[in-house]
């Protein structure tokens, strides 16, 4: 027989090695004869309470009470009853003296009395904890009772324990027995091991073994006594040691104290029935609502959830931290996951993770799946929200699992989403691996650059100096400069431009010399003339800046350290190493038109810096150029290579506003011309450009030519005039061009009648009425046309 007991129980085994459980340290307290141990799980370390009972011999009446418990424990199944695991019967112990044991593994408990001395609760928060145990126990006790037919017969403070979320839960089943009352003849006790039970928590009739009293009674008369009694543990504190000390009542709170008395009633039959204990006051508070309503979400309308999670926040400030961290969390983020919960939940659920220190913070799996969500709601949450939760996220979930997902909002149609996702980056960046910043992130935020909204534009150039230090060294060559120069310092934003300049000045650690000279310089100095004086302002510090690592460097060339030619020279500069601030939000300012300008058409003049010449710098900054050939001069110097070219910022933005590249300020820094005159209109324009010097002409008026609608001025110089076998005296009219040649014909009218020849035999079309001459003399200056190339060829 006690073969088929061990068997039922869960198999007899060779000791206690062969539990698949380590046990650890016992709890100083445990219910009846039990021992709890803390205990881990061989298989995967994942923590269980171990229950151990062991007994003289195998008849003994402890272990019989004990496999009882087992049993019960294994085939009674309820939220707020204790989970079993796992059971097992050894005999333990030397060769002379061998004990059998019963071990039950369970969820990991803790004794209650213990737990309450570990919170520490007083006042509010401590009835309302109770409070929301007690309601716990309560339905524990009323399902046992109303349908299950069962009788625990020993509820007390020992017989529950806490689970790691702080819930109630009620065990120790020993003397759990059916409720018999139906039966007409009764053949003994009821409760097969009510010997077990302590004489404090027997009511009258059960101290009397009045079976007869007790199956008369209903099902719930025993139980509701032991809740009593546990209501009294609970809020004197100590141990009940006689029945008479119930009947003091100074400890029980006034909304409590009317159902206390019903529950320990003399006459069992007007005993309360727990099932009807939470209708009392006391237990209408905000914990045990808020609760309960997270229970029972998936029964709640949006309306109710939605003005739920609104006050949640507010909410967890007011209740026990303990209770709302361990919880009221877990359900929010369970809710969360599996969608039963709005967005609004999000706030709550990070304003309660905030409270958590970092070895602490158990949400981060449900926040790395919430990333994944198309609600937008949940993703701007998450976003705005970033720098509380993502210093807790490893680099590997940042780059392979939240990134992806993030940079989705790049390009969405959200101009708000943008900007959350844009600013997010700033704490995503130093976790990022080099593959996902060069090949993903960098073409968004070149994008960004061009962006609709102004501010994005702004917060974009400042979110690239904030992470030029994540970059590797040929990214930062590649792309920072042409960021700064040729988009933000050109756009029509003046906060754009500004932060373009700050930029520039944060990440002055990362330029050359070289590139300081020919790139940033000339074009930073255009923005001193800027319509807005935050920009003026920020110009003139970066020249000043920049303009100390120059002469720097021109002091360590003079001193002989050609070692140094190449380098930044910022060893003895201060360097701004903080980052930069956020623009202004795209949602609070849409750029007015008056501010959208753009910059002055100087800047379109500004001449490329010499990399070659060291000493005619300074001579000739302080006058214009008066005999300079552009072709020449572009021949003469090395050109920096253009921006546009594919190894540049450029190849990032290939194919986004092509068209538009006057917008986007590279023919500022681009030396190439894209349509090269011929030499001798060069010389022309050239010419143009430059002041008369010598040779003082008397003044003619302007008059249009024939090529070209532009003014001219007579040149200096024979050979560089070309139209000079063209000139001819001022007309009487200024639509008549001019030739070099006398006109001898009577015709004053027709310059060309002195060489015209007969009217052809065909009929010619007339000329445009843009030439000037009216539609009868138009034959005969094609005719004219035709005879002197004849006559040239008879001469």
């Amino acid at each position: 027989m006690f073969k088929f007991i061990k068997t039922v129980v869960a198999g007899s085994g060779a000791g206690i090695k062969d539990l698949p459980y380590n046990i650890g340290e016992p709890y100083s307290s445990a219910w009846g004869s039990w021992i709890h141990y803390r205990g881990t799980s061989k298989e995967d370390g994942t923590s269980v309470s171990i229950f151990a009972l062991s007994g003289t011999n195998a008849q003994d009446g402890h272990l019989a009470a004990g496999r009882n418990g087992v049993k019960r424990l294994r085939t009674v199944r309820h939220p707020n009853i204790l989970s079993f695991l796992y059971s097992t019967e050894v005999e333990a112990g030397d060769a002379s003296h061998i004990k059998p044991t019963i071990y039950i593994v369970t969820e990991p408990v803790m004794p209650l009395a213990e737990k309450i001395k570990e919170l520490g609760l007083e006042g509010t928060q401590r009835d309302e904890y109770y409070a929301w145990g007690l309601h716990q126990i309560a339905k524990a006790v009323s399902f046992l009772n109303n349908d299950c037919k069962l009788v625990h017969g020993n509820v007390c403070l020992a017989s529950v324990v806490v689970t790691q979320t702080l819930d109630w839960k009620l065990h120790a089943f020993d003397v759990l027995s059916e409720f018999d009352g139906n039966n007409e003849a009764p053949t003994g006790a009821m409760l097969q091991f009510e010997w077990l039970i302590g004489v404090q928590y027997k009511p009258m009739e059960l101290l009397k073994s009045d079976w007869t009293a007790i199956r008369k009674s209903p099902p719930w008369a025993i139980d509701s006594w032991g809740v009593g009694c546990l209501i009294y543990e609970l809020f004197s504190g100590t141990k009940l040691t006689k029945t008479e000390e119930l009947r003091n009542t100074s400890p029980i709170p006034k909304s409590l104290l009317s159902d206390y008395q019903r529950l320990l009633s003399s006459t069992p039959s007007r005993r309360l029935n727990t099932s009807k204990l939470d209708n009392s006051e006391y237990f209408q508070n905000k914990l045990v609502e808020t609760i309960q309503f997270m229970e029972v979400l998936n029964l709640k309308d949006s309306v109710e959830k939605d003005s739920f999670f609104r006050k949640l926040p507010n909410l967890a400030e007011q209740l026990p931290r303990e209770i709302v961290l361990k919880k009221l969390l877990p359900l929010l983020a369970s809710a969360l996951e599996f969608g039963s919960a709005a967005a609004p939940a999000l706030t709550a659920l990070l304003k309660m993770g905030s409270w958590l220190s970092t070895e602490e913070f158990n949400v981060l799996p449900t926040i790395v799946k919430l990333f994944a969500s198309n609600d937008r709601a949940i993703r701007v949450g998450l976003l705005q929200h970033i720098d509380q939760f993502g210093p807790s996220l490893s680099a590997q979930i940042i780059d392979e699992q939240v990134f992806p997902h993030v940079a989705t909002g790049f390009s969405d149609t959200s101009a708000l989403l943008r900007e959350l996702t844009l600013k997010s980056i700033l704490v995503l960046a130093p976790k990022l691996s080099q593959r996902s910043i060069s090949g993903s992130l960098l073409k968004y935020l070149s994008k960004l650059q061009v962006d609709e909204e102004p501010a994005i534009r702004t917060n974009t150039t400042i979110l690239l100096g904030n992470i030029a230090g994540y970059l590797n060294e040929g990214t930062r060559k590649r792309v920072l400069i042409n960021a700064f120069t040729v988009r933000a310092l050109r756009d029509s934003f003046p906060p754009a431009r500004a932060a373009g300049v700050m930029a520039l000045n944060a990440t002055s650690a990362y330029y050359d010399v070289t590139e300081i000279a020919t790139r940033i310089l000339p074009n930073v100095v255009v923005l001193t003339i800027d319509p807005d004086s935050d920009v003026r302002s920020n110009a003139f510090q970066a020249l000043d800046q920049f303009l100390q690592i120059v002469k720097q460097h021109h002091e360590k060339i003079n001193m002989g350290d050609t070692s140094s030619t190449a380098s930044n020279g910022l060893t003895t500069l201060p360097v701004n190493a903080s980052l930069l601030g956020w623009a202004i939000s795209s949602l609070t300012l849409k750029g007015k038109a008056s501010e959208q300008v753009p910059i002055g058409s100087s800047s379109t003049q500004t001449p490329l810096v010499s990399t070659t010449s060291n000493t005619s710098a300074a001579s000739d900054s302080d006058c214009l150029p008066t005999q300079v050939d552009p072709t020449t001069e572009a021949a003469d110097h090395p050109v920096p290579s253009s921006p546009t070219s594919t190894d540049g910022w450029g190849e990032l933005e290939n194919g986004i506003h092509e068209h538009d590249s006057d917008k986007d300020g590279w023919d500022d820094i681009d030396p190439v011309e894209e349509h090269k005159p011929p030499p001798a209109l060069a010389n022309i324009q050239a010419a143009q450009k430059r002041p008369v010097v010598t040779q003082p002409v008397q003044p003619k008026p302007q008059v249009t030519t024939l090529g070209s609608k532009s003014t001219a001025i007579k040149p200096t110089r024979d050979e560089d005039d070309l139209w000079g076998s063209m000139a001819a005296p001022q007309p009487k009219t200024v639509a008549k061009p001019l030739t070099t040649k006398k006109i001898t014909s009577n015709d004053n009218d027709d310059p060309w009648a002195a060489i015209a020849a007969p009217p052809p035999s065909t009929k010619a079309k007339p000329l445009s009425a843009t030439r000037g001459r009216g539609a009868r003399g138009a034959p005969m200056k094609l005719g004219a046309q035709r005879i002197n190339r004849t006559s040239a060829s008879d001469m």
